[in-house]
């Protein structure tokens, strides 16, 4: 089974436009969550991540963090393993 990415993003953050960029790199299917005018939305995201930044990134429904440490996870190779078929 595909791992469940979601990416909530702002529509004028270029992390966001890098994280979306990375994983579509990955040809790997992810949700993209425009939270741009959803204040709800942001502040469950910072109850839940304890973040107030964008982009922010969930496989399998655990927070991974934003645009660097999405980069980050990609250079040293968990990434891959993350984002790989889940049993």
């Amino acid at each position: 089974m595909p791992p469940r990415v979601v990416v909530y993003t702002t529509h004028s953050c270029p992390y966001c436009v890098r994280a979306v960029r990375l994983l579509a790199s990955k040809n790997i299917a992810f949700e993209q969550v425009d939270i741009t005018a959803d204040a709800e939305m942001r502040r469950w995201l910072a109850e839940t991540t304890g973040r107030h930044t964008v982009p922010q990134v969930f496989i399998n429904g655990t927070p991974i963090g934003g645009c660097d440490d999405l980069v980050d996870l990609d250079r040293s190779g968990q990434l891959d393993r993350l984002l790989a078929d889940t049993p």
